[in-house]
């Protein structure tokens, strides 16, 4: 599978983006890679020279996850949430508001996985409150984080050390 080519980010409606990524694996698989800390720290690390030192997840209804990603020069980044929604292995719905937040209020966050064959995409909808806060953020350059992220949960969880 070509990878940069599964990913596509787009706006839609008003006032979110969606995020679609097919992925080489049952949805189960997948699920677990999005909701267990020992995998989470191995993928959503964004471009290289990123590591996840804290990355916690109270996977219930009104549980909370914190993360914070460590630069190699020193520089902290870390964001936070609760989950809304939990629907194991369809749909995750959580809220998702960074530390020092460059625009107001939190981001609404729907994962759906939708198995295909032998594969599952992955739609994930963000919802801001405002319109110019979602165009902010896809003039942000977003892609170069969650593409090389997308790409080694791809490598987790068709490795077989998903489980």
């Amino acid at each position: 599978m070509n990878k940069n080519a599964a990913l596509k980010i787009a706006p839609y409606g008003e006032r979110e983006i969606i995020i679609t990524r097919a992925f080489d694996a049952t949805r189960d698989l997948v699920f677990d890679a999005l909701t267990k800390p020992e995998l989470v720290k191995r993928w959503l690390l964004g471009p290289p020279g990123w590591s996840m030192p804290i990355c916690e997840i109270d996977l219930k209804v009104g549980g909370a996850y914190r993360y914070v990603w460590r630069h190699e020069d020193g520089c902290e980044m870390g964001m936070g949430g609760t989950y809304r929604e939990i629907v194991r292995p369809d749909r995750i719905v959580n809220t998702e508001l960074f530390d020092k937040a460059w625009y107001s209020g939190d981001c609404l966050v729907t994962t759906h996985l939708t198995e295909q064959g032998a594969g599952t995409t992955m739609t994930v909808t963000l919802r801001y409150d405002t319109r110019a806060i979602r165009d902010g953020v896809l003039e942000s350059d977003m892609e170069s984080g969650v593409a090389p992220s997308y790409d080694r949960l791809e490598e987790i969880v068709t490795s077989n050390t998903a489980k």
